[in-house]
């Protein structure tokens, strides 16, 4: 996650990016590179939408019950009700320079993981959650 953050740097303008990390690695099964894309479209996206001078990220990691839990909270103008059952499919975005992938390679990511993405929405916030299963640690 602060990988990420750090490369999204330059994007951020005026915006704001807070990081809540606990303080030890939080281990994930699954390919980097992927993971890292996740987070990147999720941050991404949420730099995109938030106001410039205005606008804040705050990023969550922990972990629950045997799952990680990602959050990634803006201060954007939120996505509207009728969108939020289809922003998973491609090219279905709230605006017209939206792409359409990025959700949608996200969701199938997180499948493909036994894990599951969630978004929480209204006017001036919306929260995206990812959770994913903690990794079995083998017993010696």
């Amino acid at each position: 996650v602060r990988e990420v953050v750090s490369r999204l740097e330059a994007l951020k303008g005026e915006r704001q990016i807070a990081l809540a990390l606990p303080e030890q690695p939080v281990l994930v099964r699954g390919d980097a590179q992927l993971l890292s894309r996740l987070v990147q479209n999720l941050v991404g996206n949420a730099l995109k939408f938030v106001p410039g001078a205005t606008g804040r990220v705050e990023i969550g990691l922990n972990s629950v019950e045997g799952l990680i839990r990602c959050t990634v909270r803006d201060n954007g103008p939120g996505i509207p009700e009728h969108l939020r059952d289809k922003i998973f499919y491609p090219l279905v975005s709230g605006r017209a320079d939206g792409h359409g992938l990025g959700l949608t390679l996200a969701q199938d990511f997180i499948s493909q993981h036994q894990g599951s993405i969630e978004v929480e929405s209204e006017p001036g916030r919306t929260c995206f959650t990812v959770m994913l299963p903690l990794p079995e640690l083998k017993k010696a």
